[in-house]
């Protein structure tokens, strides 16, 4: 079953699959508990309490805070279905900071000059075409992936060494969208367990000036699209 919004917005599966454009400065867990909230408060309003089924609530892959874009929020039994939207590819737009590097990869960390150097235009198209296919990628350290069963980002937010082993991941295709220096913007279809941060370093350090991501947008995961999420503002009235 497929139930249409006004607006042309999207949830699909009875409910269980809620597809949220995520505003920039939120963690997706922030997006998780304004949705379980709300769903909360839709049942108390008409005076039943939810079940503890009926308030499970969770997202299939996160986005970093300063990143926007399509988020899987899964509901009550659709939570079990987390590790399908985990796997699929998915196409990113991502804005490239050249001459400068993150100690996150991106703005939120503290930057460091590299290279005043200006690549040339056909420099870039190499370096992005270098960064298809399958390569090897290591993750940063401010991710959410575990080492010996912390998250990589509380290890690194202590101040503690992280060894993140390196993976084989696959960039279908990376197209130059504009590139105004240092601002190198592009659209990435990627296979699961990519990251773009890192590719954004990676992309630096081959052209020699160091780069960190300054702006993402998820637009695509698998058959799911950012033209059919809504906003978290949008789900909240849809309920009311």
């Amino acid at each position: 079953m497929i139930l249409v919004l006004d607006r042309c917005y999207t949830l699909i599966v009875d409910n269980e699959i809620i597809l949220i454009d995520k505003p920039t400065g939120w963690t997706s867990f922030d997006v998780v508990a304004k949705i379980r909230g709300t769903i909360k408060h839709q049942y108390l309003g008409r005076g039943e309490k939810p079940t503890k089924r009926q308030l499970k609530v969770g997202h299939a892959g996160t986005l970093d805070p300063f990143a926007t874009g399509l988020l899987v929020i899964l509901r009550g039994e659709g939570t079990k279905r987390a590790d399908q939207f985990l796997k699929l590819d998915k196409t990113y737009r991502a804005t490239f900071r050249l001459g400068k590097t993150s100690t996150t990869g991106d703005p939120e960390g503290e930057t460091t000059d590299i290279s005043a150097d200006k690549p040339s235009l056909e420099a870039v198209q190499a370096a992005l075409e270098a960064h298809t296919g399958q390569i090897e990628q290591t993750p940063p350290a401010y991710s959410a992936i575990k080492i010996n069963g912390q998250r990589a980002y509380k290890l690194a937010r202590r101040g503690e060494t992280v060894e993140m082993p390196s993976r084989q991941v696959t960039i279908s295709r990376i197209d130059l969208i504009s590139y105004d220096y240092p601002d190198l913007s592009v659209r990435a279809s990627v296979s699961s367990g990519t990251y773009i941060r890192t590719l954004a370093e990676d992309i630096g350090a081959y052209l020699k000036t160091g780069a960190y991501c300054s702006e993402l947008r998820r637009e695509t995961i698998g058959q799911f699209s950012i033209d059919q999420a809504m906003t978290v503002a949008d789900f909240v009235d849809s309920l009311q």
